[in-house]
């Protein structure tokens, strides 16, 4: 049986990584080396020679981000905006344009605003939900669509399929993060995604316990363009990372279901109390994206956002849960709460990105959910 043929969790487990052909064992090794004995002047062992430029645990790992997001080449970065810098510097020259999401997350916003604008690059922030608006803000310059489905973090949802199309017929790329979904819930190159992007960091490695970022491509030739300058820029995924995200992706499978699990019922709480002026949570019925994120995601992720009456409500229920962290970052086992106003999202304050001061962003973890409901219900009351 071929590994393409298996099943999600099958292929989180298996792909790139069979037992160590001299040992036997079943997890692949930590291979904490720089450099590789050559078998004579040009003669690599497996293509090593520099861990720089391939490592064999990291090499695990990229076959196995691939093989999961159905795609022929992966690549693992020391972050996700290390990740997201290669592909920028792959695809933009002085003069490019990028079509982004009028409510990306603000380590984006700040790589197009402070670093590429000063080196001839336009960003175009739209609301992605809108086709047509997205359709109208592309140019002859224009070289990508960028997509967050789910948004950070007002939980818009962006129909992959549908700006795939946009985009191909401007010449242009379709960029997915798929960071809030996972490659679980979401398989964005199968719905005609040229770059998928990760910031591993969050689901993937699901235990807040490493720092990583990851690129997945269908397409053989832009694939060896965008591992080029990974290795030319070399903000490369270390082997101890590579050893962690591995083990993480591992359980991703259960670990998303009981994530979404849990804000579905978290969701449920929120939107029947008196208190809370909003949620924002794709699994709902009136969510403006439902129907398109049903099409498109397997389950609705864990990840819930939703607005108090004011800022200083906001901000005090921030500070009043005991179970729910206080705390940047999502995707950990742990329950995070977060005031994307004056933490993850404090670089697009005052720009065209700025999110509600009102809003309350949640990472759901797989915590019992009774206790993650009592905890939020002695916060909000």
């Amino acid at each position: 049986m071929s590994m393409s043929n298996q099943g999600f969790e099958t292929l989180a487990i298996h792909a790139g990584q069979e037992p160590d052909p001299s040992t036997g064992a079943v997890v692949p090794p930590i291979y904490a080396t720089s450099t590789y004995k050559q078998d004579g002047i040009g003669g690599l062992r497996n293509g090593y020679e520099y861990s720089r430029s391939g490592n064999p645990t990291r090499t695990a790992l990229e076959e196995c981000l691939a093989a999961v997001e159905g795609g022929r080449r992966g690549m693992a970065f020391a972050s996700g905006l290390a990740a997201e810098d290669t592909v920028l510097r792959t695809l933009c020259r002085p003069g490019s344009h990028v079509v982004i999401p009028n409510d990306a997350y603000g380590g984006t916003y700040r790589l197009f605003a402070r670093v590429y604008e000063e080196w001839g690059v336009e960003y175009t922030p739209v609301p992605l939900q809108d086709v047509a608006a997205v359709r109208a803000a592309i140019r002859p310059e224009t070289v990508a669509v960028w997509v967050e489905t789910p948004t950070n973090p007002l939980l818009n949802i962006a129909d992959i399929a549908a700006l795939a199309q946009v985009a191909h017929t401007a010449g242009a790329k379709l960029i997915v993060d798929n960071t809030f979904a996972s490659s679980y819930l979401q398989q964005p190159l199968s719905l005609g995604a040229d770059i998928v992007v990760h910031s591993t960091t969050k689901y993937m490695g699901g235990h807040s316990d490493v720092v990583g970022g990851a690129l997945v491509t269908a397409d053989a030739e832009l694939g060896e363009r965008l591992a080029y300058n990974q290795n030319a820029m070399g903000a490369v995924c270390g082997p101890f990372d590579a050893f962690l995200t591995l083990r993480g992706i591992k359980t991703l499978g259960v670990r998303m279901d009981r994530h979404c699990a849990n804000a579905e019922r978290i969701a449920d709480l929120l939107t029947r109390h008196p208190k809370v002026a909003s949620v924002l949570y794709p699994g709902l019925p009136e969510h403006p994206g439902h129907e398109v994120a049903a099409k498109q995601m397997k389950r609705f992720g864990g990840m819930i956002s939703f607005r108090m009456r004011s800022e200083e409500e906001a901000v005090r229920v921030c500070e009043a849960t005991q179970l729910f962290t206080l705390g940047e970052s999502l995707g950990g086992v742990e329950s995070l709460i977060e005031h994307p106003g004056r933490m993850t999202h404090a670089s697009a304050a005052g720009s065209p990105l700025e999110v509600p001061a009102d809003l309350v962003r949640l990472s759901v973890g797989i915590e019992d959910v009774n206790d993650l409901i009592a905890d939020l219900e002695t916060a909000l009351d």
